[in-house]
């Protein structure tokens, strides 16, 4: 595996300070304290922030600098719906072409899940959700569809963590996930397809209510 660049080591590390909650909604970043903090010049610390706007997770505002950007209900919806609208879409291409290794590893994606929910390892969940989601997507021959929703799945992953905040949202989504593996090696793609759909509902609705709250 090729080695990370400086830059992408630093985008990592702020994408995971943004995500925990070590730097708020509507924190200032200033580039001479993150170059201080991760002993860098302020070159890559100015490119690893272009890329997380690029994410939507920074906003780089004229004469203010870089600001995390806020919580929005309506990024939530455009999501949300977008995934509702993409995923089945790839799914129902992808799922008859999984053979059983592509099954068995979407499995032990699952039980990663549940190792890092009874490990309280709140900060794998994103990316193993988004792991296992795209490892039913490989075999769609619809490259651009896959790279829209991986987008889709890294801009998810700071409001997952939200979701994700009750014991009873984390069962259940590890119950849909065991229930959407078991339904695809069953073959059974049309239930497995209608519980997608139900899935990425669940996560967008339960979102919705504590987002409100706040």
């Amino acid at each position: 595996m090729k080695p990370l660049s400086l830059t992408e080591q630093l985008v990592g590390s702020i994408r995971q300070d943004i995500l925990d909650g070590t730097y708020p909604p509507d924190t200032q970043l200033r580039q001479d304290a993150l170059a201080d903090k991760y002993g860098v010049s302020r070159i890559p610390v100015r490119e690893a922030l272009l890329q997380l706007e690029a994410e939507s997770l920074v906003d780089i505002i004229p004469r203010k600098g870089a600001m995390v950007t806020a919580l929005s209900l309506e990024e939530v919806d455009d999501v949300f719906e977008l995934r509702i609208l993409l995923e089945p879409r790839l799914y129902r291409a992808s799922a008859p072409l999984l053979d059983n290794a592509a099954l068995d590893a979407a499995a032990a994606v699952n039980e990663r899940y549940r190792d890092a929910i009874m490990q309280d390892e709140r900060a794998q969940l994103g990316p193993l959700n988004a792991e296992l989601h795209m490892a039913l997507y490989t075999q769609a021959s619809m490259p651009k569809t896959q790279q829209i929703v991986a987008a889709l799945l890294q801009t998810s992953e700071r409001y997952t963590r939200i979701q994700l905040s009750t014991e009873a949202a984390l069962q259940q989504s590890l119950v849909e996930h065991e229930e959407l593996i078991a339904f695809t090696s069953n073959g059974h793609f049309k239930q497995a397809e209608m519980l997608l759909t139900k899935h990425l509902n669940h996560v967008w609705q339960g979102l919705r209510r504590v987002l409100n709250q706040k």
